[in-house]
């Protein structure tokens, strides 16, 4: 069976996220089941359970280095191959991978998201459809507070210094360079509603092939 992997990157906060559950909650229930799924690669930061806690929070996680490719890599190969693949769970208050895992079986359409993805030569070799979110940084960091706040549990100030120290920098080092690698760019950020029903009309007709 042909599979087929869709990428969606973009900035920390830019809307791939959004963008990519809008897509996947309007066809879950529209497709037949296991048709799609979806994967994070905010799943594949490093464990970093043998680090005291100081340590972990001192980590780059906007450099490709924090994150562990090489098993993203080989998880999408095994569920191009037809072949389920248990995702680790990252514990965002903890900075470390929990002990549990989440079970992905292998959809027919698989949408991946994060924003490293089309700066890794190796990954994108595995995503047939390459889809980056380009939305403004001064609105990203609007909403990455927010959410950094309310849902990750951390300080406005940790934020900031965490922005000004990495966040930024490694966009315009590693993110920004790789919007070149897509093969579509969407403004607006996760609600274009003419780019999510481009993708979808996609995912439809590959669906019918």
């Amino acid at each position: 069976m042909t599979r087929t992997i869709i990428a969606i990157a973009g900035a920390s906060a830019s809307g791939k996220s959004l963008f990519s559950q809008t897509i996947y909650n309007e066809l879950v229930n529209e497709l037949e089941p296991g048709a799609i799924a979806i994967l994070e690669e905010d799943a594949y930061y490093r464990d970093q359970s043998h680090l005291p806690f100081d340590h972990r929070t001192q980590t780059n996680y906007d450099h490709p280095d924090a994150f562990e490719h090489e098993l993203m890599c080989e998880h999408l190969m095994q569920l191009r191959a037809g072949n389920s693949v248990d995702v680790p769970i990252y514990d965002y208050a903890q900075h470390t991978r929990s002990d549990q895992t989440r079970r992905i079986n292998p959809a027919k359409v698989i949408i991946v998201e994060g924003i490293l993805l089309l700066s890794d030569d190796k990954l994108r070799e595995e995503f047939n459809i390459k889809v980056f979110i380009d939305t403004p940084l001064d609105i990203c960091l609007m909403r990455r507070m927010q959410r950094d706040i309310e849902e990750r549990g951390r300080s406005l100030q940790s934020v900031i210094e965490q922005y000004q120290a990495t966040v930024r920098p490694m966009f315009y080092q590693f993110i920004e360079p790789s919007k070149q690698n897509s093969d579509l760019v969407v403004t607006r950020g996760g609600k274009n509603r003419v780019a999510i029903d481009l993708i979808k009309s996609k995912i439809t007709q590959i669906l019918q092939q």
